[in-house]
Order: C-alpha cells, then sequence, then structure tokens
C-alpha cells in the first residue's frame, strides 16, 4: 500500500486518509461540500469523488441524506469505500468504480442535486508526473463535458454544483443551462482576483443568473476570515441561493 496521510476536516469530525502522492482533497473540497444544498433525505451524486473527502463532508453537516460517488481510479475509490466505513458512514455513502462521462446503468438516474471537483487543468498546461494526480487533473478539453453529464443526472428543481479555475469560467457556463446559474467567486484576499469560482445551476427554473458577492477566504496577515472559518471548522453551509452567507 502507498503512503498515506488521515487528515481531518470540519475540525476533527471528518477523517480521510489520501494518498501522501497524487491528487489529494483539501479546501476545494470542503467549499464545494458546503454549496450544496442537501436536505434530510436526498439523494445525492459526486462526480469523480477522489478519497471521498467532499461527500464525507456532506453526509457530516446532513446525517440523513444517501450519497453516491463516482471515482475512475480504482484505487481511490477503495480508499474512499474505507474512509466512510471508518467515518461510520458506510450504511448510506458509496463509491462505485466508472467514468463520470459514462456512469453505470445503476447510476443512470435522477438525483437531487449532483455535485463535482472536476478535472480541470487544460491539456497544453505542465503535466504532472505522478500518474493518479495527472488523471484527477487534466480534463483532455472536456471540462463542458462534466457539467453536461453531471446536469444531465439532476432531477426537475435540483441542483448540479461545482468548483472550477476562474480563468475557465466561460467555458463551464457553455454547458449549463442559460438562466439560473449563480456563480460564487472565492477571493484569496479582499481585493485580489478569484482564482476559484463555484458554479450552481437549478434544474427546470427560469431566475435570473447571479453574480453573487462570494467569500474572501483569508485576511491580509493569512488568518482565515471568520467565514471561511465557520465553513472549514464548524461546518457551515454557503447558501448560493441568497445574495450572503
Amino acid at each position: 500500500m502507498s503512503e498515506s496521510t488521515d487528515d481531518q476536516f470540519l475540525n476533527g469530525r471528518v477523517i480521510v486518509r489520501q494518498p501522501l502522492r497524487g491528487f489529494r482533497s483539501g479546501l476545494d473540497a470542503v467549499m464545494l461540500a458546503a454549496a450544496v444544498p442537501v436536505a434530510s433525505g436526498d439523494d445525492v451524486l459526486e462526480l469523480g469523488s477522489g478519497a471521498g473527502a467532499a461527500s464525507l463532508c456532506i453526509a457530516a453537516r446532513v446525517v440523513d441524506c444517501f450519497i453516491a460517488g463516482i471515482e475512475i481510479d480504482p484505487a481511490l475509490a477503495q480508499i474512499a469505500n474505507e474512509n466512510a466505513h471508518a467515518n461510520g458512514a458506510e450504511a448510506r455513502v458509496h463509491f462505485t468504480v466508472a467514468d463520470a462521462l459514462a456512469p453505470p446503468d445503476i447510476l443512470r438516474r435522477s438525483f437531487a442535486h449532483v455535485f463535482s471537483n472536476p478535472p480541470f487543468h487544460a491539456a497544453d498546461g505542465e503535466t504532472s508526473p505522478d500518474a493518479s494526480r495527472e488523471l484527477a487533473l487534466r480534463d483532455d478539453g472536456r471540462l463542458a463535458d462534466w457539467f453536461a453529464a453531471g446536469f444531465k443526472r439532476v432531477e426537475p428543481g435540483g441542483t448540479f454544483t461545482a468548483i472550477v479555475r476562474a480563468d475557465r469560467l466561460a467555458e463551464a457556463l457553455t454547458a449549463l443551462p442559460e438562466r439560473s446559474v449563480a456563480i460564487f467567486p472565492l477571493w484569496p484576499r479582499a481585493g485580489e482576483p478569484a482564482k476559484r469560482v463555484i458554479l450552481q445551476a437549478t434544474k427546470g427554473s427560469r431566475a435570473a443568473n447571479a453574480l453573487l458577492p462570494g467569500l474572501v477566504l483569508h485576511e491580509i496577515d493569512g488568518r482565515y476570515t471568520s467565514a471561511t472559518d465557520a465553513i472549514l471548522r464548524d461546518g457551515a453551509s454557503l447558501a448560493l441561493a441568497k445574495p450572503r452567507l
């Protein structure tokens, strides 16, 4: 077994074992999980679940939802299921080895919410020598396909939520409806350009698109802002349907 670390999320409420090398979940996973408006009893789908951090953060926040995850890397899917067991969530959180763009028949159905932290590094960028990290990060020009695949699985009135690099926002939007898309920037510090944005589309809604105020992650001295700390430590949610937290 490759070297791994046991990483704490939500102030230790979630423990995720992750490979020491390769793709590792961090702040992006927690922010994504916080943005998905899961309610009691909801069926939820994650595309590209890695070691399961985002799904397990949702499971910790909403204790009676059901989450299915798709992960193409068999080793990561196995770790994710072991993490679900270690966090006492194996009865309602399960990860399947499959291609997120071609899910197995059992997952070709509608879900209340679908979410993803898709590969979003362009094919012409610097490559990683680690094969698993390269698989997790490189999209081979198919970012829009991830959005289309995710939105297809959303039931009417449900949401598709994803986090992407800000410089690929226009590309991601091409795969979403023309209306009812909320754009939520994550600002590293006040006055700095956003490096990440969270996108959320509601299926069947005719609401106007919204560019939301977003969230400033760090104070000038590098500390997390109080709003960010509430998400990372206390499991607070991001209400993207509203103009502020």
